[in-house]
């Protein structure tokens, strides 16, 4: 996996590669890692490689994409017998989708935030029937913000004098990422510990 996250930063950062393609290879990107995605996008901003709007439109359309494959990948899993059996006799799941259907709008944004919930929670979403329109605006907002509040940052901090004159700004990207990885990570123990 490593591998093929060079190999699109790579194709991404040649400066022979037009918009369309760096626009494709955000894409990408964000099915593999959302975060790497979006600061990705926003270095390549700043970089002046893509305008500011296609990369923030391309971070925001894979995160969408991607959240709404899981959505149908839980819908069409459902199809399979032993899958609706787990779902209607599983102690937990049968919590899971009680919590899930009583207020889906909220409880979707929130796990939109907290790593490691959004895949299994957007599939479960599927399974469980949540209305698609309900998923759709729910993960929208939710995406909307994350990237509105990660893609500025990374995009000013990226375009400023100081990192711009430096040879290495090309370490804002494994550094940004890593910062939003420990945010999220402590986000989700103060989540849980909220929880217990």
């Amino acid at each position: 996996m490593d591998n093929l996250i060079t190999c699109i930063q790579d194709a991404l950062f040649t400066s022979h590669s037009s918009e369309f393609s760096l626009f494709l290879g955000i894409i990408l990107l964000s099915y593999l890692l959302e975060d790497l995605a979006i600061v990705t996008a926003a270095s390549l901003a700043a970089q002046e490689m893509v305008t500011p709007t296609i990369g923030l439109l391309a971070a925001f359309i894979g995160i969408a994409s991607g959240d709404l494959g899981l959505y149908f990948l839980g819908r069409l899993s459902t199809r399979f017998r032993l899958i609706r059996y787990k779902t209607l006799t599983n102690t937990h799941l049968r919590y899971l989708r009680k919590k899930l259907q009583s207020n889906p709008m909220l409880n979707l944004f929130i796990i939109r935030f907290i790593p490691g919930l959004r895949t299994i929670g957007f599939t479960l979403s599927g399974i469980f029937n949540i209305n698609v329109f309900v998923f759709f605006a729910a993960v929208m907002g939710a995406t909307a913000t994350w990237t509105a509040i990660v893609f500025p940052t990374v995009y000013f901090l990226g375009s400023s004098r100081w990192v711009q004159a430096s040879e290495h700004q090309w370490i804002m990207i494994p550094v940004m990422t890593l910062v939003l990885l420990a945010a999220n990570r402590f986000a989700k123990k103060k989540i849980s510990k909220g929880l217990t």
